[in-house]
């Protein structure tokens, strides 16, 4: 959960953001070192005069051609390993499907018989203490951790988005198309979320809430609200 004054990430929970964090480290530290060498160029032609031999040098030419392509290789090689792992979807121990609404969410557990639910924001005069304004729901998705999650994700009206920052996800919802991707989580906790595509005039009260515990946790409450 991100805080007032947090600067960066939320905390990775799940192997994709954790990739993303990474290449967003990597991707600075070669933005700094550019940004320090082109600051020591400038200071050194302002402190001294360059001769002409200097300025005119076909090796001072060759490296500032060069240097720029292996820094996009530096930057390019690992954001597309990145792009593919999002991409791909292994075999699914759950599949969810989510539909987006104005202005909530409904999901349905496919892998269940009569596991459907609508998610609707809490309003603020009935949220319970301790609890997030304008990120509580009333029916939270509740998962199994350390599980292949594929999500299902399209809409009933308008485009919306189903994004949750700390598990690394923000795929499309668009009527009359099918998108999907897939997390795992890799500890149990509570992640939030929010629709992040324009919709509407309540777009910013459609939340999404995911729960993840343990395997034995998620089968009763599997069982209770099936039954």
């Amino acid at each position: 959960m991100a805080n007032q004054s947090q600067l960066g990430f939320q905390d990775a929970s799940s192997p994709i953001m954790e990739e993303l964090v990474e290449f967003h480290d990597h991707a600075l530290m070669v933005a700094l070192a550019i940004c320090s060498l082109v600051l020591y160029l400038l200071t050194l032609m302002l402190a001294e005069k360059l001769s002409s031999n200097t300025v005119d040098a076909q090796e001072v030419e060759l490296i500032w051609t060069i240097l720029p392509a292996i820094v996009l290789i530096l930057l390019a090689l690992p954001s597309l390993q990145i792009l593919y792992m999002m991409d791909e979807i292994d075999e699914p121990d759950l599949t969810l499907k989510a539909i987006g609404h104005q202005w909530y969410w409904a999901y349905e557990y496919t892998d269940f018989k009569d596991l459907t639910f609508d998610s609707y924001m809490i309003p603020t005069t009935e949220l319970p203490p301790g609890h997030f304004r304008l990120l509580e729901v009333d029916h939270r998705i509740v998962i199994p951790m350390e599980s292949s999650i594929r999500i299902i994700i399209t809409a009933n009206d308008v485009l919306h988005s189903w994004a949750v920052p700390s598990l690394g996800v923000k795929t499309d919802a668009i009527p009359g198309r099918l998108n999907q991707t897939s997390f795992i989580t890799t500890r149990p906790g509570i992640f939030y979320g929010q629709c992040s595509e324009i919709c509407g005039a309540n777009h910013s009260y459609m939340p999404i809430v995911v729960e993840s515990t343990p395997l034995t946790h998620f089968e009763h409450w599997s069982t209770l609200l099936s039954s």
